[in-house]
């Protein structure tokens, strides 16, 4: 995920809590990143376009991804997750 941020295939995170606050920045192999947006969504909202933000091919693709990432994930649509949207800065 590090290297398709730098790439700029990966432009956002869905958590399961909050990990940052907008303005907030970080840094990556010395390139830094700007928080751009982080808001509360549910799972039911995300769409393939959020998918591809993660560096996937589609929201089935990044479904597929969460269950293989945690044990004993199941999807609802229902659960809260909180969205990270970053970018690379030019400093």
């Amino acid at each position: 995920m590090r290297q398709q941020a730098l790439e700029g295939e990966v432009t956002q995170i869905h958590r399961g809590q909050q990990y940052a606050t907008e303005g907030a920045t970080f840094t990556i192999d010395g390139t830094t990143f700007g928080v751009v947006e982080v808001r509360e969504r549910t799972l039911g909202e995300l769409t393939d376009a959020d998918a591809r933000a993660e560096g996937v091919e589609d929201l089935e693709a990044y479904r597929e991804l969460l269950e293989r990432a945690h044990d004993h994930f199941e999807w609802d649509d229902e659960s809260d997750v909180v969205l990270h949207r970053f970018e690379q800065r030019s400093e």
